[in-house]
């Protein structure tokens, strides 16, 4: 949908009551209109004996909510205080841990807005989404990790000791003047820097036929359908000669630690989706926010143990 609201006012108008978000709901998940998802039938009636907007199947009789199947499965939240959620964890600029989402929403509890939080990052990557392509810079940094009681720390230099290991990439464009353009970045944790390693994110990340840029390590040589282009770093500073790269790692950086105040091992995958949704999205946060609730129609939900494992950003 192109018409997103732009403004905490707009939205206010746009959504004013669950009734509101049910149908914004119904037209991001069947834009075409209700298809019942057991069937495959087009034609349905609307009860209107349901506190949710629900469809009945003439075909199979089969009932399905709005909800059913997206990540609000079986929530007990006002759909209004999911899409206020989506809302400031869309479109701020530096997104929300659980923390500040329940005391913005109101919630009574932080185990709330943690779980509302996890389940709307898990909507932040897209089941489909088109690898990176064209001139790609790719390199590894390591952040400092915390645990429960302790500040981040970490090893010095390439040591791994206390950090955590990220592989990164993000595409090129040009610009005029030879001004530097950042395109979509990805973001991915790694185990070591091995050859194996590296040429799997590369695979997994970068589109076939890409020129891919790194500070020459023979961990990336002989990666399949790319095309490497080396630069020895030498004594010279690595952001000198990947600049792009390096610079969505020190606004990595900057965003965990402002926003989350440091990072835990358990956490990391959400950290760096959270960030790279919001990346990719900087020029148009406005937008993201139907994005994300696109997203969390198509996706399954996950039960509770599997989002315990997983671990969330809050």
């Amino acid at each position: 949908m192109a018409d997103f609201p732009r403004s905490l006012r707009e939205f206010q108008r746009r959504f004013p009551d669950d009734t509101a978000c049910a149908e914004y709901l119904a037209s991001a998940r069947w834009p075409d209109g209700f298809r019942c998802p057991a069937c495959g039938k087009a034609k349905a009636w609307r009860l209107s004996c349901r506190p949710m907007l629900t469809f009945a199947c003439a075909g199979c009789a089969k009932e399905t909510s709005v909800t059913a199947g997206t990540i609000m499965h079986r929530s007990h939240l006002p759909l209004s205080v999911w899409f206020w959620a989506a809302y400031l964890m869309a479109t701020h600029s530096n997104g929300m841990s659980a923390l500040q989402l329940q005391s913005e929403l109101g919630l009574g509890s932080y185990k709330t807005a943690w779980l509302l939080a996890v389940k709307l990052r898990r909507a932040m990557v897209a089941p489909r989404r088109s690898p990176l392509a064209g001139l790609v810079e790719v390199d590894e940094t390591t952040i400092p990790f915390r645990t429960k009681d302790d500040p981040p720390a970490g090893g010095q230099g390439r040591s791994h000791t206390g950090k955590l290991l990220i592989a990164g990439a993000v595409e090129i464009k040009s610009g005029k003047k030879g001004k530097l353009i950042l395109g979509r970045v990805r973001l991915a944790t790694i185990t070591d820097y091995s050859a194996k390693t590296l040429h799997a994110f590369m695979k997994d990340n970068i589109a076939r036929g890409s020129l891919t840029k790194t500070d020459g390590p023979a961990s990336y040589l002989g990666a399949a359908d790319v095309t490497h282009e080396p630069h020895v770093v030498g004594p010279m500073a690595a952001h000198i000669v990947l600049p792009a790269i390096h610079r969505v790692f020190a606004n990595l950086k900057t965003w965990a630690l402002g926003v989350y105040h440091g990072v835990r091992r358990k956490h990391l995958k959400a950290y760096l989706d959270e960030f790279t949704f919001r990346f990719n999205r900087r020029k148009s946060r406005h937008a993201a926010f139907d994005t994300l609730l696109g997203i969390a129609t198509a996706i399954k939900p996950a039960p509770y143990k599997i989002l315990i494992a997983q671990g969330s950003t809050g």
